[in-house]
This record gives structure tokens, sequence and C-alpha cells, in this order.
């Protein structure tokens, strides 16, 4: 069984939430529920649209897509998610240039199926550990595994935000996609970059810790964010999974 709660905020600095998220706990085509959250970028209303198509289109696809195989049904959501935000893209100059990171998640018979494009992470708590599913497609991860600087220079590196693939910015996109063995009590956080820009693993892990319920927990993500400067959009998605 999940138990879920979203949020979305516009943070205290922007004037526009370029974020978009989607949950059910419901079946969705062949998925017996899913997840979806999404950043956009692009000048203007660009980075709005952007997420709110890609995570409509996945949607949309995902519900016409029949199979077991999370990973395929992810795939081809994400797959037309990308083909549509480029085509409109290159039909509208107010859209040139526009993408979106997304990460997106479905929970069958026990398993975590995760695929994701981006910076937006997906976490999991495990009684007291958070450990990052997720890899970032970032200019600064990919300096970080090749060695050039440390983990711990990432958070405030200069470059931290510039991300090295998006969906539809390009005519193809390569997903990451990764599976987790759920237990009992364990937590899944998904969120954009709005959240860990403000608030280390750690105090994430913390606040989820001391919260009542998800609700709570998750409304607690986003004002602690907004607490110390807001400066993005903050998106989160937490489930917690029980057997």
């Amino acid at each position: 069984m999940l138990k879920t709660f979203s949020k979305s905020d516009i943070g205290k600095k922007r004037k526009v939430n370029q974020d978009s998220v989607f949950t059910s706990e419901v079946a969705v085509g062949g998925l017996p529920d899913l997840f979806i959250v999404a950043d956009g970028m692009g000048g203007h209303a660009a980075g709005d649209f952007a997420s709110k198509t890609a995570v409509e289109t996945m949607v949309e696809t995902i519900m016409g897509c029949d199979g077991s195989d999370p990973k395929d049904i992810l795939a081809k959501g994400i797959a037309a998610a990308n083909e549509t935000v480029y085509r409109k893209s290159s039909e509208d100059k107010a859209l040139e240039g526009m993408g979106t990171t997304l990460v997106a998640s479905c929970v069958m018979d026990g398993i975590l199926y995760v695929a994701n494009v981006g910076d937006s992470r997906l976490y999991l708590l495990r009684d007291d550990e958070i450990r990052q599913v997720t890899m970032d497609h970032s200019l600064v991860e990919e300096m970080v595994r090749k060695g050039i600087i440390a983990r711990e220079s990432a958070r405030n590196h200069p470059d931290k935000n510039k991300i090295t693939r998006a969906v539809g910015v390009a005519d193809t996109v390569e997903p990451d996609y990764f599976t987790v063995d759920l237990e009992d009590g364990d937590y899944v956080l998904m969120c954009t970059d709005g959240l860990t820009n403000m608030l280390e693993d750690s105090k994430i892990r913390t606040v989820i810790s001391a919260a009542r319920d998800i609700p709570d927990a998750a409304i607690k993500l986003v004002d602690t964010a907004n607490a110390r400067g807001g400066r993005d959009n903050i998106s989160v998605v937490l489930i917690k999974y029980e057997k």
C-alpha cells in the first residue's frame, strides 16, 4: 500500500512556477501507479510550458500503453514527451530552446521503478538513512565522477545548475533507469532542485523523520526550503510504502 502527498510551490524569488507534478495511486495504463516531477527551463513561459507539456504527454502516452514491463512503459512515455516538447520548441520561436528535467517512478509488486533525465532527484529513506537513487545529469556531477572536484565542493559550485541532459532539447533523449526492492516503512522522495539546493540530504532526512505524517513532512520540506531563501520553485512528491 502506498501513502502519498505532493506539493509544488513558486518559492520566494521566482515569478512563475516552472515545475509540474503528477501523482496517481491508481492504475495509469499498464502501470499500477505513477509519479512524475518535472522542472522546466526556458525564458518567459517556456519552462512552464515545457514541464507541463512533458508531464501531460507522458501521462497520455502511458494511458494508452498495455504490457507488464514498467521500464518499457516509462521509456515510451519519456520518448513521447521528448518528441512533443522538441517539436513544439521548433514550431514556435517563443519556445525555442525550452526543455525540462523529469523524474518518474512507479511501484509494482514491491519494486520501485525509476527513470530520470536531468537533475530532479529521487531519494530512498530507510530507517535513519537517506540515499539518492538517481544520478544528476549535470556538469558538476560529471566533474565529481571524473575526480575533477570533490563531492563536498559540488553543492556551491558556480556551474551546479548546468544540466547535461534534458527532455525536449534534442530529437532524442536517453533516460537513466533504476530499480529498488522496497521494504515496509520505506519513504520515497521525488523533488526538484529548488529543494535540494536549499536543504542538505541530512536535513531532508531530519525533517521527514520528525514529521507527524506524509502531508506534514512534504509541507515542512517546502516551508524549510522557503525559510532558507526559496531561490527557486520547490516541488516534492513523498511516498510511504507499507506492505
